[in-house]
């Protein structure tokens, strides 16, 4: 990807930096409100994944985002898609199927997480985030045992971002077990209930979460290639099926180009403007 020195120039050149000032919050609320238990400092923008995250949506005309989890990330992918909108948005509702575009669809199970992200945005980038609470409970896929969130919002993203929920969220024990065991870790199986109406194209990126990762791999049915960027500790999931009909290969072409399954995964950051 990009060294934290670098990504930090990146940031500071492209405004993402300006997103998060004090002056684009409440008087009575700091933009970093949440504080690291462990070592009691204000939780501050983590540069490298907020860049990747930036360039991704920005290099394949990303068009609908559905996050799980919310934070930092939250605005700044908020702030891409308001680019695209720019950009590509004439195009995109005169020439592809795609409903409400340029939108960002945020599942928590922690209201006050969902709280502080939406104090974060602007007036601007707020109207086009939708937050959703959801609980979190233990169930299985397939007989393997994992979490789900109980509700999600109904819509077909062409980029999904995993980064929630915490294993200490999941409500509930299946055969006794739970993730909010110390040992134990993030399980999520969502996005294998949605994998059937998700579109060829669409690009899920985890961020850590190793073991959700390969719990993905090894039960995703459908076409996908995966590679797993050790130094960013984040995992890529693209589906390369071919494409379901015009309507899909017109956004494909559109978003990632005739050439897109040999294209790299991780975004090359000289190449976004």
């Amino acid at each position: 990807m990009t060294s934290d020195i670098r990504a930090t120039d990146f940031a500071r050149q492209f405004g993402l930096t300006e997103l998060f000032a004090e002056s684009a919050v409440s008087p009575d609320k700091s933009a970093f409100e949440t504080v690291d238990p462990n070592h009691k400092q204000p939780y501050l923008p983590e540069w490298l994944d907020l860049t990747r995250l930036f360039a991704l949506i920005r290099l394949r005309r990303i068009t609908s985002v559905l996050e799980f989890g919310c934070g930092f990330s939250t605005v700044v992918m908020a702030h891409a898609l308001a680019l695209n909108e720019q950009r590509d948005g004439v195009v995109v509702r005169e020439t592809l199927r795609r409903t409400d575009p340029f939108r960002l669809q945020v599942v928590d199970d922690m209201q006050q997480y969902l709280d502080l992200t939406r104090g974060r945005l602007s007036h601007e980038l707020s109207a086009r985030v939708s937050f959703h609470h959801s609980p979190v409970r233990m169930t299985t896929f397939d007989s393997r045992i994992c979490t789900e969130y109980e509700s999600l919002p109904n819509v077909c993203p062409d980029f999904i971002y995993l980064d929630g929920p915490s294993q200490d969220s999941a409500m509930g024990e299946v055969n006794g077990i739970s993730t909010r065991h110390p040992d134990r870790l993030p399980m999520a199986c969502d996005i294998l209930k949605i994998e059937h109406f998700l579109l060829p194209g669409t690009l899920v990126l985890t961020d850590g979460r190793t073991a959700n990762a390969r719990f993905l791999k090894a039960n995703l049915q459908r076409e996908w290639r995966h590679e797993h960027d050790e130094d960013g500790d984040v995992h890529y999931f693209e589906m390369i099926e071919e494409p379901l009909g015009k309507w899909n290969r017109r956004q494909i072409e559109f978003c990632l180009g005739t050439d897109w399954r040999a294209k790299p995964l991780r975004p090359d950051l000289s190449k976004v403007i």
